[in-house]
């Protein structure tokens, strides 16, 4: 279908999903590869295309402070516009991967026939579901009408329009904050941290938000970056809940996995300025 948020730029188009803001020349895709310019339109490849779907607990997401105990059907698609070389899901994030169609009122169907088993709504995760915008914005509109709720599960960088148009139908966020620095965006994500932090100011100004960092050995792991993260995340507020995630071996990143020793470190340091912080994965 057609994309969302794009203009005409000579013979080329310009995306304005997401925070690289590509210019797509005819028969070319964007970085995320899900969006592609047929010489006309840009078309959003992965729009309706479900590849993962489950029941999960809330506190999978992670989410632990949003309506804890419950079930949320979480679906997933395919493409991502970062490249972090240690993906957890790297057969959806980074290649076209089987899918099943699936429009907005199927996906509010399926919510709703799980709300007897304890389903509160659904949850657009797995691969990046900002690049999903064409089939997220109305599908959420149709959770609120049902009265259910809709989280988000993203790496945070979606450009200010397209975010601000789809904070209202949001409930929760949790946004994976990878790292506190430009360089480590750069070398592992192939982006900036800059739009991801505009991300998390606003949605925590709207919607209930937890923060996810996956700490990897030796690239975004010292105590110094850790408390500069804890303190940004503090003066938006010390009860703003933070995630920190054990790494294990992934796709191209084979440094062992993250010793226990330093998670429990950077949870002391993070523990100065915030109230809520927890290790995951572990």
């Amino acid at each position: 279908m057609e994309a969302l948020y794009y203009t005409h730029e000579g013979e080329r188009v310009r995306c304005g999903l997401c925070a690289h803001h590509c210019l797509i020349a005819k028969s070319h895709r964007g970085r995320c590869g899900s969006r592609y310019y047929d010489g006309e339109k840009l078309l959003a490849l992965n729009a309706g295309q479900c590849t993962s779907a489950a029941l999960d607990p809330i506190e999978k997401k992670p989410l632990i402070y949003f309506h804890p105990g419950s079930l949320i059907i979480s679906l997933g698609s395919w493409g991502c516009n970062f490249t972090c070389p240690f993906c957890q899901n790297w057969t959806i994030s980074q290649e076209e991967a089987p899918s099943r169609e699936m429009t907005p009122q199927d996906a509010a169907a399926l919510a709703k026939r799980y709300v007897p088993q304890g389903n509160i709504g659904l949850a657009y995760t797995y691969n990046e579901p900002t690049l999903s915008y064409e089939f997220i914005l109305p599908t959420a509109k149709l959770i609120k009408e049902i009265g259910l709720c809709n989280v988000m599960v993203s790496n945070g960088y979606i450009a200010a329009a397209p975010r601000q148009e789809l904070l209202p139908y949001i409930d929760a966020w949790n946004i994976d904050l990878k790292g506190f620095s430009e360089r480590f965006y750069q070398k592992m994500c192939g982006a900036s941290l800059r739009p991801v932090l505009e991300t998390i100011e606003a949605a925590a100004a709207v919607s209930h938000i937890e923060v996810t960092t996956l700490i990897i050995p030796g690239e975004n792991d010292s105590p110094e970056e850790m408390d500069a993260e804890a303190r940004w995340l503090a003066a938006i507020s010390p009860d703003l809940p933070l995630h920190l995630s054990r790494y294990f071996p992934r796709w191209h990143w084979t440094a062992p996995a993250t010793p226990m020793a330093t998670l429990q470190k950077l949870r002391a340091v993070a523990s100065q300025y915030l109230h809520f912080v927890h290790l995951g994965n572990v």
